[in-house]
């Protein structure tokens, strides 16, 4: 059902206005917790040993979700759960649970000229290959203690004075804004003969008195000129969105989402998360195609009282 609503929308022209960088979707990918207790567990909950020596058994989900600078909704996609895999006895991770979401669901959603964002965990030779074999483009956060060789790159082109440089100042309203930007192309990912060659850029925020108030670094399969790299960074830095405009929401906005309303002994827990953002991607599609629902939206103060007044 997530695939045959987002489909609708996007054949219906609601996500052209989601299109960044180079006229592509921005899907942010993350994990996020939903259950976690020392006493309640099923067979498919990940176990965590604590400090003092007791287990924490925890659900995790990667909740991909649709993205752009200036939007206010987010469009979440089809989740795919932290859990014990047949054959395995490794525990199972999110980076794995993302590399299944992209087997499952990158023949659909790579089509639509889909940009993938992710924090520095995404950034991984193995996922990336893998994303980029799907038919998606990359923009994910890249830090240097996770990637000394490329970084070990950046440096000598650095000390040949190659790292091209490009400089805007704004107004933020309230002050005056230094947006400092780097860029390189062709980095490689790690230190190995078959590794991708990357586009790499940086941002760097400052104030008017030279407080640094904002900096990141990204690598991209996007082509990158002094024109794109802002736009590039923007769509980036956006990434944010799937921890305020999803996750937040979900978990303190109305939906209970980290809330056990039923453990069962294998798939329940999944179950009713499932069903939670399956909710959350029907009334964000009924705020743009339904006025009536937009109308009631509009009369109450907050999206938890109308989820209160809907569960009447």
């Amino acid at each position: 059902m997530f695939a045959d609503i987002s489909e609708g929308l996007h054949q219906n022209g609601y996500l052209d206005s989601f299109r960044r960088t180079v006229n592509t979707l921005l899907i942010a990918l993350d994990g996020t917790d939903f259950f976690a207790s020392e006493k309640i567990a099923c067979p498919q909950c990940t176990r965590q040993t604590m400090k003092n020596g007791k287990t924490l058994h925890r659900h995790t989900a990667v909740t991909p979700v649709i993205v752009a600078p200036g939007q206010p909704q987010v469009v979440p996609l089809p989740p795919e759960f932290v859990q014990p895999q047949d054959g395995q006895d490794k525990q199972d991770c999110e980076l794995a649970a993302a590399k299944r979401w992209l087997d499952a669901w990158g023949a659909r959603y790579a089509p639509w000229r889909a940009t993938l964002l992710g924090d520095d965990l995404y950034c991984h030779h193995d996922f990336c290959q893998r994303a980029i074999e799907q038919g998606f483009h990359l923009l994910l956060v890249c830090k240097p203690d996770s990637h000394s060789a490329l970084y070990d790159w950046l440096a000598d082109f650095e000390r040949t004075d190659q790292v091209r440089v490009v400089e805007r100042k704004r107004w933020n309203g309230k002050r005056h804004i230094t947006e400092h930007y780097r860029y390189m192309h062709h980095l490689p990912l790690r230190n190995s003969d078959d590794t991708l060659m990357l586009n790499w850029c940086e941002l760097t925020e400052t104030d008017e008195n030279g407080k640094q108030l904002y900096r990141n670094a990204w690598v991209t399969t996007h082509a990158i000129d002094d024109e794109t790299v802002i736009d590039i960074a923007a769509s980036g830095r956006c990434r944010w969105k799937i921890e305020n405009e999803n996750n937040n929401v979900l978990k303190n906005h109305g939906y209970h989402f980290d809330h056990n309303f039923g453990h069962g002994q294998h798939h329940l827990a999944n179950l009713m998360a499932t069903r939670v953002l399956l909710a959350y991607l029907l009334h964000t599609t009924l705020d743009w195609v339904d006025a009536y629902y937009r109308a009631v939206r509009g009369l109450l103060p907050s999206r938890r009282t109308c989820l209160n007044i809907f569960a009447l």
